[in-house]
């Protein structure tokens, strides 16, 4: 049994810590009841149903969160019954009416409904002004509470936003410290040990609001951009005399957050100067680790700090998030071991109080005796350390604690009500959270015995709702991409590319029968980014070859037909394992080759795996005969029979994963495989070609013949003894193909199946009501990822008249910050096209754009290099070509409507259905799509990109291909015939048991 990493409990602290509690509470119990928890009001039974109806809570919160994009009474009135129906009158009675009547007067019910909201609202934030502000500063004061602000603002979509918000910070410390210029007398709470006065003005800021330009996978870049926004802060802080705190936000900013927090305050114009502060999640695993390092960067620079030790607000968050990528889960999964992790940490600050002055933020009693009772065994002072709450909660206990004579500093947030709703809903989920202290205490659910043990006693039998848990053998688990978050898998992926760009220059044969064929003409590939670069160099396969290839198939063909179905499947999960073994070489040549930036070649890599286990796991189900219906005297089962001999015609955009998939899913079923690259990508193919031999793929059973479409493309395509083809490209390709392979030939023995995935023109709709802090980025990522050379990607954005404006206006403006260039740099996003040829035709249709619609935005791209920038068209209609035509490069067409009647038929009037989605908050609206929407891959409030395997079966209709879904639980069944064998097992009247 591994020892545990929190603290022994020590009877001496225990009873200390129970002393303190039970003080604290008998204090509290003086105090007036929190609001928030009073016996009356909306609030009580907003709270009760909260906490015990969680589907009512998701869908208050819901609303509440929906509520500032509302401009009408009608919508108001519309989500609100959308989303609590019934509840809505027993909240407030007075509704009923109204409701009633609320398509003849909706304003009687909107007006309210957004009172009370914003009302609601006001419980938690501080004020909307600066004239608020200080308000709430002399109230502080009077009471002796210290005050540390917080400017409410999310993640910023663009410079402006940006700029905007520095401005307020700016400002902040301006009339804050005006203030307190005139109000020279300090509060307790901001009195240290020895009567030393500490910075009163005291201001959090967040690093994802302070630049577009963050990416944690470059956070050298980003640091940068970041350090420009936070100087003039810093600068103006020394100025007055104020504490700059960084906020901790979500665990994929907090390396980025400590190493800028420590690189800037490096700079020596800032190594004294100003004070500094940051805050630390005590829910995170790898908590302990940064915070000894952030103290042991303190001392050998002898700059004293303060630290806000926090629980961590984002728990839900960070567990969904990694399940959904099966990366490890960064927080502690139990309730009790982020508390017992707190009580460690508190300890190691207050042994460091030298040099750091530690602010715990907790509203938990028993996590504030414990720091109390191990400060006074430790000899620290009780005014070195103070105690930080949220405005609007846990009033009583910051009450208390002044009385104890400890200092106590109130967390104030500031800005717009309605907009801060993000806000809000975080702090609701905090008080309706099942483990929450001040629910548990408020509502009476425990004793204060109860509330004052030590949480590592609680540990063994707490819950863990929401853990991972091991995979079960014989499942399909997709692969985890690379997190480059992390800066050790960053120096890796680095060092893969630096390899790997050292032995370029490679020759690839063909490989008929096993056997290398090299005197035939060399064609070089190159990197699109460099198109000087030779990546490698291919031999040019005959019609004399593709002939030798079927003909090797066809003779191979009977004996991997017999091959047991375990063996083929165990090919299979031997390429995945050597693909996940060379994973970061293989995502440096699709770097290099394809130009796909590290993520898109990691997710590439990833598929091309998923699809080889995914298909490994199906082909063992198909295996197993399938009684088609149980009957007395006979035995009648399905069972399935492979086609024969295909072709995979594979495209350069996914050079891996989608080569992969139509080469493994008919090879695991028992056919032979032609592997036809595409000519961009073709050292990708070959190298797939060199895993599958290194797995042991049997000689003639898998060909590789690299070459050109027009000639053994299309010669395997109408070859008679081809029984299938796997292909993904054009439109045009794709209907030459399925006409080609419907032509039958004398001596023809099966009527060739086609299994056709083409383009797409797909669309996103955004509803009035859509969260445009999240629909922003998801268009833009959607659009522009990987060049918009996904058959996926973004073409169409169709917005809804009421926020037209305002959605165009932000979307355009954040296109600004969307990196461009080397793809082998981690920061990029937008690369290469993949060659001159479709440079030229993009720059084409561009310039056709420009006859038809507004050229809103063209951002700027490299000189050398298939390089086109993003572009944007406005003021675009449906039957422009711009908004009509596949463009497949970072190129995107902004189309109005009227309302979702008219953008659902904006979509579904287009030739594709291939990918489309909506982002509303609208319940009725979401199900509508469900319906209405004929796409084969809908996304709901997310990005239209990315399909996983399993999880997102993708492939669509119309002129977007033949309706399967690759890697999907029916794809193999393209290459299989069906048969059934009905058999009389009755002899003489008499049947086997089992039937």
């Amino acid at each position: 049994m591994s020892p545990s990493p929190f603290l022994t409990p020590d009877p001496k602290i225990e009873a200390a810590t129970r002393a303190k509690g039970e003080q604290l509470f008998a204090l509290m119990d003086k105090q007036p009841p929190p609001a928030l928890f009073s016996k009356k009001g909306a609030y009580a039974r907003l709270m009760e149903w909260s906490m015990k109806d969680p589907a009512f809570k998701t869908q208050l919160f819901r609303f509440v969160d929906v509520l500032p994009s509302l401009q009408s009474s009608g919508e108001i009135v519309r989500h609100l019954q959308e989303y609590l129906g019934d509840k809505a009158v027993e909240l407030n009675p007075a509704l009923k009416a109204g409701l009633a009547a609320s398509s003849f007067a909706p304003a009687l019910v909107a007006t309210p409904v957004k009172a009370q909201i914003v009302d609601m609202a006001g419980q938690f934030v501080a004020g909307e002004t600066g004239d608020d502000l200080i308000k709430q500063i002399k109230k502080n004061t009077k009471l002796g509470l210290a005050t540390t602000i917080d400017l409410l603002g999310e993640t910023v979509v663009n410079d402006a936003e940006a700029d905007v918000f520095l401005r307020r910070n700016i400002e902040v410390l301006d009339s804050v410290s005006k203030f307190y210029a005139k109000e020279t007398e300090p509060c307790a709470s901001d009195i240290g040990p020895n009567g030393v006065a500490l910075p009163r003005l005291n201001l959090s800021v967040k690093v994802s609001a302070l630049t577009p330009d963050v990416h944690p996978a470059d956070p050298e870049n980003s640091i940068a951009a970041l350090k420009e926004r936070l100087r003039p802060i810093l600068r103006r802080a020394t100025e007055v005399g104020a504490l700059i705190n960084f906020d901790m936000e979500s665990y994929k900013l907090k390396d980025l957050t400590l190493q800028l927090f420590k690189s800037i305050f490096e700079e020596p114009e800032f190594a004294q100067k100003p004070a500094i502060g940051i805050a630390i999640q005590a829910y995170l695993r790898d908590c302990e680790k940064d915070l000894r390092e952030l103290v042991a960067w303190a001392r050998a620079r002898n700059r004293p700090l303060n630290v806000r030790l926090v629980k961590g607000a984002y728990w839900d968050y960070e567990t969904i998030i990694a399940q959904q990528r099966d990366w490890p889960i960064p927080v502690w999964q139990k309730k009790p071991e982020s508390d017992a992790n707190y009580e460690k940490l508190s300890v190691f600050l207050l042994e460091n109080a030298d040099i750091v002055t530690a602010n715990f933020a907790s509203h938990n009693v028993r996590t504030v005796a414990h720091v109390i009772a191990q400060a006074e065994r430790l000899g620290v002072h009780p005014k070195a350390y103070e105690f930080q709450a949220l405005y609007g909660m846990a009033d009583e206990l910051k009450i208390s604690l002044l009385q104890m004579g400890h200092r106590v500093r109130e967390y104030c947030p500031v800005g717009e009500l309605l907009p801060g709703m993000a806000y809000l809903v975080r702090r609701l989920l905090e008080n309706t959270s099942n483990e929450g202290f001040l629910r548990i205490k408020n509502m009476g659910e425990a004793t204060t015995a109860k509330l004052l043990d030590n949480p590592v006693n609680a540990i063994a039998a707490a819950p863990e709702p929401l853990a991972q848990k091991p995979h079960a053998a014989g499942i399909f688990v997709n692969a985890a991409n690379t997190d480059y978050t992390l800066a050790a898998n960053r120096d890796k992926q680095r060092a893969a590319l630096k390899n790997y760009s050292a032995q370029l220059g490679k020759k690839w044969p063909l490989i008929i029968n096993g056997k290398k064929i090299s005197d035939r003409e060399f064609i070089a590939s190159v990197n699109p980014a460099n198109p000087k670069q030779i990546i490698g160099s291919w031999a040019r396969a005959t019609i004399a070859d593709a002939d030798a290839a079927v003909a090797t198939s066809v003779a191979a063909f009977p004996k991997w037909r017999a091959t047991p179905v375990d063996d083929r499947a165990k090919l299979l999960e031997r390429v995945a394992d050597l693909m996940e073994s060379r994973r970061l070489e293989l995502n440096a040549l699709l770097i290099l080759e394809a130009g796909k930036p590290w993520v898109e070649a990691d997710g590439d890599i990833s598929e091309a795996i998923d699809f080889c286990r995914f298909y490994a796991v199906e082909m063992r189900k198909l295996a197993k005969p399938v009684v088609t219906q149980p009957v007395p005297g006979e035995r009648c089962v399905q069972s399935w029979t492979p086609r024969g001999v295909g072709v995979a015609i594979a495209p350069w955009n996914f050079p891996m994963a989608i080569l992969t998939g139509l080469v493994v899913a008919p090879l695991v079923a028992g056919n032979c495989v032609i592997i036809k690259p595409a000519e961009q990508t073709t050292v990708i193919g070959a190298t797939l070609m060199e895993i599958l031999v290194e797995a042991g793929a049997p000689a003639g059973v898998v060909n590789f013949l690299p070459g050109f479409g027009e000639d053994i493309g299309a010669h395997l395509v109408g070859h008679k003894q081809v029984d299938f083809v796997g292909f993904t490209g054009s439109r045009a390709v794709g209907c030459k193909i399925w006409e080609t392979a419907g032509k039958t030939q004398p001596g023809q023995q099966n009527l060739k199946k086609v299994v056709c995935e083409m383009g797409g023109k797909n669309a996103l709709i955004i509803d009035n009501d859509a969260d445009l802090d999240e629909a922003i980025p998801a268009a833009l990522y959607s659009a522009f990822g990987f060049a918009g050379q996904k058959c996926s990607a973004l073409s169409r954005l169709i917005v809804l008249d009421e926020v037209y404006d305002h959605f165009t206006e932000r979307f355009l403006m954040a296109c600004e910050a969307m990196p461009i260039g080397d793809p082998s740099l981690p920061g990029t996003v937008i690369g290469p096209v993949i060659d001159e040829d479709a440079k030229k035709k993009i720059v084409g249709i561009i310039e056709q754009g420009k006859k038809e619609a507004k050229l809103a935005f063209q951002g700027k791209a490299p000189t050398e290099g298939y390089f086109v920038p993003a572009t944007v068209f406005t003021n675009a209609k449906s039957d422009h070509a711009i908004a009509r035509e596949e463009i497949f490069g970072p190129v995107i067409a902004i189309l109005r409507a009227k309302n979702l009647d008219e953008a659902f038929a904006m979509v579904n009037g287009s030739d594709y259905a291939l990918t489309g989605g909506l982002f509303s908050r609208s319940p009725k609206a979401l199900a509508r799509a469900e319906q209405e929407l004929l796409v084969g891959n809908l996304y709901l409030n997310r990005g239209i990109t990315g399909a996983i395997v399993e999880r997102h079966p993708f492939g669509g209709f119309k002129m977007s291909g033949g309706g399967t879904k690759a890697g999907g639980k029916g794809y193999l069944e393209n290459f299989l015939f069906p048969r059934v064998i009905v058999e009389n097992v009755m002899r003489r009247g008499f049947t086997p048991p089992a039937e």
